[in-house]
């Protein structure tokens, strides 16, 4: 067995440990963590796979950004214990089964399928910025699209979620004090 293999098994392990550890953590921050490694042990893969590009965009993209972002999050929501045990619905293991069949054809078909030639030189190029750039405005420019707009709509749900509805009074724990504070002391000066 080469070093090279070794370390594959190595990071491997690593990173389906940590993918693991996301889904199956009780506490938020230990997940959140748990996706830093995860995606860590991914720029690892891109490097190994000579996609310094690709490499540095997830560290600085992923690690740097999303996952110090979901932890701010974490802190001011709060980061309590997650109760794991849901209602039983009927339909979740015909769904699971359906949807576990569906990833089982989806990875056959991508096994089997052999690269076009037009596919086997963006994968020469190794995830160079110019190569990214040219197939992500042409060959797939839809799926850039489908996600910006996914993305959007995604960012005005937050916003819908985290808005007060109008009808409800936000109280302010610190001027009603003060406003008890002060009568209190007009009443006994009277």
């Amino acid at each position: 067995m080469t070093a090279s293999i070794l370390f594959f098994i190595v990071i491997g392990a690593v990173c389906l440990a940590s993918a693991i550890g996301v889904v199956s953590s009780r506490v938020p921050i230990h997940s959140a963590l748990y996706l830093l490694v995860n995606f860590v042990t991914l720029a690892i893969f891109f490097v190994t796979l000579e996609a310094q590009f690709l490499a540095a965009a997830q560290v600085i993209i992923y690690a740097g950004g999303i996952v110090i972002l979901i932890l701010f999050v974490i802190m001011l929501i709060g980061s309590e214990k997650i109760d794991t045990r849901g209602a039983y619905r009927s339909w979740t293991p015909y769904a699971g089964i359906l949807l576990g069949v569906a990833l089982i054809a989806s990875m056959i078909h991508s096994f089997t399928a052999t690269p076009e030639a037009s596919e086997t030189t963006t994968i020469i190029n190794g995830g160079a910025p110019q190569t990214v750039g040219m197939a992500l405005f042409t060959a797939y420019i839809l799926p850039f699209e489908m996600a910006a707009v996914l993305l959007l709509v995604a960012l005005l749900g937050a916003l819908l979620l985290a808005r007060y509805p109008r009808n409800t009074v936000i109280s302010d724990p610190i001027s009603n004090t003060i406003s008890s504070t002060v009568s209190s002391t007009t009443t006994n000066q009277s």
